[in-house]
C-alpha cells in the first residue's frame, strides 16, 4: 500500500503617492491637485497611472488604512478580477483573470519592492503559500493584469501583486500609533496593534521602522461529530473558536543618500502566521450548505499552521548621466509547518492493518523555500524620443518539502512507538534561473507611443527524493531528477494619447511558468513522465484610461483574451503523483474602475470584472476537468461598490464615512472527476454579498474609526477540499470541507500620529 504517490499531493490547503485620498485606488490621478498623481513602478522606472499601456489597479495607503486592511482579504473589494482561495491564513492561491486549474506551483507573482517572493517552481508548494503580507505602513499595492513575464519573469501568467513599501524619510520625525477591537458574531474578539517611527541620522541618513500585532478570534466549533473510521466508532473533540489566528512581525529600512544622483536602501521584512486551525467547515457535498446548523468542522487531533517570512533587500541607485543604474539583491526565506488531522481517514485502517492501538492520526509536514536573487538594470532618463531599459536577473532558489505521519495517544500529542517507520518522505530540490531582458517606449510624436520588451530565460534544476515507511512504499532514495528551460517571453503595446487626461492603448504579452523534474522513485515503471514543460499563456488586451477636465469622472477599462497553453496539471500516473502538460484554456473578459467626483469630500468608485475562463480541451480522467468546464475559483461576475465622503468640522477635524459593497457570482470548485461524472459539471460555489462600512472623525493628532465588516453576515464560501483520500472519506457523514469568510464584525479603532 503506497499512500504516499506524490508528497506534493499532499500540502496546506520608489515614489509615494502625495496626498492620495481613500477612494483613488484605480483612478488616473489621485486628487483634485493638478501636482498629486498616481506614481507606479510596474514598468521599473516611476511613471503616472495613465502612461502605463496595460491594466493595472492600485489600492493606496489610505484606502489600506481606513480599510482596516491587514491581509489579501481585506482588499479584494478594490481590485477588479483578483481572487484569493483561501481557508487558511498564510495559505492562499491568488487567481488573476482565472488562470488557475489547481496544482502546486503560482500563476501570480508576488513582489515586495524589488524583491521577488515564494517560489517559482512545482516544488515548494509554491501556489498555497502566496506571501500575504501585512499592509501597515504600505505606500500602496500595485495589481498588475496578464503575463509580466518580460520584466518579471517566471510564474506571472495571470499576473503580479507588488506591495511598496514607505522609505524612510530625511531631515523628518514622524511616528504614528494605531490599535483596534473587533467583536466577531459566534466568536472571539480580535486585537490589533500596530506603530511606525521615521529617524533622521544626520542630513543623508534615515531609519524607518514599523511594527505590527493582530490577534485574530476564532468563530468554528468542533462540536463532537460522530462517524466511523475503517468500521472503528470515533468522535471529534468538542472545543470552541478554535480557528483562532495571530500574525505579528515588522519592518525596517534605512535610507543613505548623500546626493540626488545616488541612493542606499537596505530592508528587512519579518511577518509570523500563527493559526490553529483552518476557517473552514462541513459542507453537504452537493448544495455546499453548511451542515449541522452552524459553522463546525471535525476535530480529532488539534491542528496549526505556522508561516514564517523573511526578506531582506539592498537596492542602489546610482545616476551615471547617461542612464540610471539600479542594483537590487535579495535573500528571502519561506518556512511553513503544519499538523494535518488524519484520523478519521486513517487512523482506523492504521489500526486494522498494523495492528495500532486506538489513535489519532496525524501528517506532520514542513516547507522551506530559499531564495537569493540579484537583479541589475540600466535605465535612460525620461525623453521625447526613444527610453530603453536593459538589465540582467540572477535567481538560486532551494527548497524543502518533509512529511511524516505519526499516531498519537487519543487527548495527546505523545506518538505511539512502532517497530517500523509509519511514513516519512522528503524532497530537496534547487532551482538556479538566469535572464535577460530589455524594454523600450518608442515616442512617435506627441501623442502615439509604442513600449516592447523581450525577455531570455534559462533554468536548471535538480531534486531528489526519499522515502520510507509502510505508508510510503519504502520508496528508494532518487537524486537524479533533473530539466532544463529555456524560454523566450515579450510584450508589445502600442499608445494612443489623446490628451494628457485620456489614453487608449493595446497590448499582447507572453507569460511562461517553469517546467521540472517530477519527483518518482527510481523504479518507477516505464511510462512515468520524468519531468514537465513550461505552460505558457498569450494575452491579448485593450483598454482606455480617461477622466474630465474638472476630475469629476475618471474611466480605467480593458478587455482581454488569453490563450494558456499546455497547462500544467497535477494527477497520478503508474501510482506516482505528477505534474504533466495537459490541456489548454482561455480566458476572455473585462475589467473596468469608473470615479465619480460630483462634489468636494464626495467619492463613489465602482469597478467589476467579467471573467469567462474555461478549459477548452479535456484534462486527465483523475483531474475531473472537461471541455467547457468553468477555472476553479473565478466568479464570472464580481462588482463592487465603494464610496467615501469627507468633510470639515472646523480647524483640523475632520469626519468621514465610507464603505464597499462587493457582490460575487457563483463560481466553480475544484477539479473533481466523480461529481463531474454524476452531475455532469463541477461543483458551484454559491454567489454572496457582502458590506463593509465605516465612520470616523480626524482631529489632526488623533483619529477614532467605527467600522463594521461584512454587515450583511454572509456565508461566503472561498475553497472546497476533498471527500476522500486514498478512497476513504475525509470527513464524518461524508462532509466537504469549504473555506469561509469570517461572519458580522464590528470594531473600533485609534490612532495617533506625531
Amino acid at each position: 500500500m503506497r499512500l504516499f504517490r506524490s508528497t506534493l499531493l499532499i500540502s496546506a490547503g520608489a515614489m509615494a503617492i502625495a496626498a492620495v485620498p481613500a477612494h483613488a485606488q484605480s483612478s488616473i490621478t489621485a486628487t483634485m491637485d493638478d501636482n498629486d498623481v498616481i506614481v507606479v513602478t510596474a514598468q521599473k522606472r516611476e511613471q503616472t497611472l495613465i502612461d502605463v499601456p496595460q491594466s493595472i489597479s492600485v489600492v493606496s495607503s489610505d484606502l489600506l488604512e481606513r480599510s482596516q486592511a491587514n491581509s489579501f482579504q481585506d482588499f479584494l473589494s478594490y481590485v477588479p478580477g483578483l481572487q484569493v482561495n483561501q481557508s487558511t491564513p498564510g495559505a492562499g492561491r491568488v487567481v488573476l483573470r482565472g488562470l488557475n486549474t489547481g496544482g502546486v506551483a503560482s500563476t501570480v507573482g508576488v513582489y515586495v519592492d524589488e524583491t521577488p517572493f515564494g517560489s517559482s517552481t512545482a516544488l515548494a508548494n509554491g501556489a498555497v503559500l502566496a506571501g500575504d503580507f501585512d499592509t501597515f505602513d504600505i505606500a500602496r499595492v500595485e495589481v498588475l493584469r496578464g503575463p509580466q513575464g518580460t520584466l518579471y519573469g517566471a510564474s506571472t501568467l495571470g499576473g503580479l501583486i507588488k506591495y511598496v513599501t514607505n522609505e524612510p524619510v530625511l531631515g523628518k520625525v514622524e511616528g504614528r500609533v494605531r490599535a483596534a477591537v473587533e467583536t466577531t458574531r459566534g466568536g472571539e474578539a480580535s486585537y490589533h496593534g500596530n506603530a511606525v517611527a521615521n529617524l533622521p541620522l544626520g542630513d543623508t541618513l534615515a531609519l524607518r521602522a514599523a511594527g505590527f500585532y493582530h490577534k485574530n478570534g476564532g468563530w468554528i466549533d468542533s462540536i463532537g461529530t460522530s462517524g466511523s473510521s475503517y468500521t472503528t466508532p470515533i468522535t471529534s473533540d468538542v472545543a470552541s473558536n478554535i480557528n483562532d489566528s495571530e500574525s505579528y512581525g515588522g519592518r525596517v529600512s534605512l535610507l543613505f543618500k548623500p546626493s540626488e544622483a545616488f541612493d542606499l536602501r537596505l530592508s528587512a521584512f519579518l511577518q509570523n502566521i500563527r493559526v490553529n486551525a483552518a476557517s473552514s467547515v462541513e459542507s453537504d457535498p452537493n448544495t455546499l450548505a453548511t451542515l449541522y446548523g452552524r459553522q463546525t468542522q471535525s476535530q480529532f487531533s488539534p491542528e496549526f499552521s505556522n508561516v514564517d517570512y523573511r526578506v531582506y533587500n539592498a537596492t542602489i541607485n546610482a545616476d551615471l548621466g547617461f542612464a540610471t543604474l539600479t542594483s537590487s539583491t535579495s535573500y528571502a526565506t519561506q518556512k511553513q509547518s503544519f499538523r494535518d488531522d488524519a484520523t478519521f481517514n486513517l487512523s482506523g485502517l492504521v489500526r486494522a492493518l498494523l495492528g495500532a492501538p486506538a489513535n489519532e492520526f496525524v501528517l506532520n509536514q514542513k516547507t522551506n523555500n530559499r531564495k537569493w536573487t540579484q537583479e541589475v538594470r540600466l535605465s535612460s532618463h525620461s525623453n521625447d524620443t526613444f527610453e530603453w531599459l536593459i538589465g540582467g536577473f540572477f535567481n538560486d532558489e532551494k527548497g524543502l518539502i518533509l512529511q511524516d505521519y505519526a499516531a498519537y495517544t487519543p487527548g495527546t500529542t505523545t506518538a505511539i512507538a512502532f517497530p517500523f517507520v509509519l511514513g516519512h518522505v522528503d524532497i530537496t530540490s534547487k532551482y538556479r534561473e538566469y535572464a535577460g531582458f530589455a524594454n523600450g517606449t518608442l515616442h512617435l510624436g506627441e501623442r502615439f507611443d509604442i513600449d516592447f520588451g523581450g525577455r531570455y530565460s534559462h533554468n536548471t534544476q535538480v531534486a531528489s527524493q526519499a522515502a520510507a515507511g509502510v505508508l510510503a512504499g519504502n520508496v528508494p532514495v532518487n537524486s537524479n531528477l533533473r530539466s532544463s528551460d529555456n524560454v523566450f517571453t515579450y510584450s508589445v503595446a502600442p499608445k494612443l494619447k489623446f490628451s494628457d487626461r485620456a489614453t487608449v492603448y493595446a497590448r499582447v504579452a507572453k507569460g511562461y511558468r517553469p517546467g521540472g523534474p517530477n519527483v518518482i522513485a527510481p523504479n518507477a515503471p516505464a511510462g512515468t513522465p520524468a519531468s514537465f514543460d513550461p505552460d505558457t499563456a498569450v494575452s491579448y488586451e485593450a483598454g482606455v484610461k480617461g477622466e474630465t477636465a474638472d476630475r469629476s469622472f475618471a474611466l480605467d477599462l480593458s478587455v482581454f483574451h488569453i490563450d494558456w497553453n499546455k497547462i500544467q496539471l497535477l494527477t497520478v500516473v503508474n501510482g506516482f503523483g505528477v505534474n504533466i502538460n495537459g490541456s489548454s484554456a482561455k480566458s476572455d473578459g473585462a475589467e473596468f474602475t469608473a470615479t465619480l467626483r460630483p462634489t468636494a469630500g464626495f467619492v463613489v468608485s465602482l469597478n467589476g470584472a467579467y471573467t469567462d475562463a474555461r478549459l477548452t480541451g479535456d484534462a486527465p480522467a483523475l483531474v475531473g476537468g472537461r471541455k467547457g468546464d468553468q477555472l476553479p475559483f473565478t466568479p464570472k461576475y464580481a462588482v463592487s461598490v465603494n464610496p467615501s465622503y469627507d468633510w470639515g468640522l472646523g480647524g483640523d477635524t475632520k469626519a468621514f464615512i465610507g464603505g464597499s459593497l462587493r457582490y460575487l457570482s457563483k463560481q466553480s470548485g475544484g477539479f473533481d472527476a466523480t461529481y463531474r461524472t454524476a452531475n455532469g459539471r463541477q461543483r458551484q460555489l454559491p454567489s454572496y454579498v457582502t458590506l463593509d462600512l465605516r465612520a470616523g472623525v480626524d482631529f489632526g493628532r488623533f483619529s477614532i474609526e467605527a467600522y463594521a465588516r461584512n454587515l450583511t453576515d454572509a456565508e461566503g464560501k472561498t475553497s472546497t477540499g476533498s471527500l476522500t483520500a486514498s478512497g476513504l472519506p475525509l470527513n464524518p457523514g461524508g462532509a466537504l470541507s469549504t473555506g469561509v469568510i469570517r461572519p458580522r464584525t464590528f470594531g473600533l479603532s485609534l490612532s495617533a500620529q506625531y
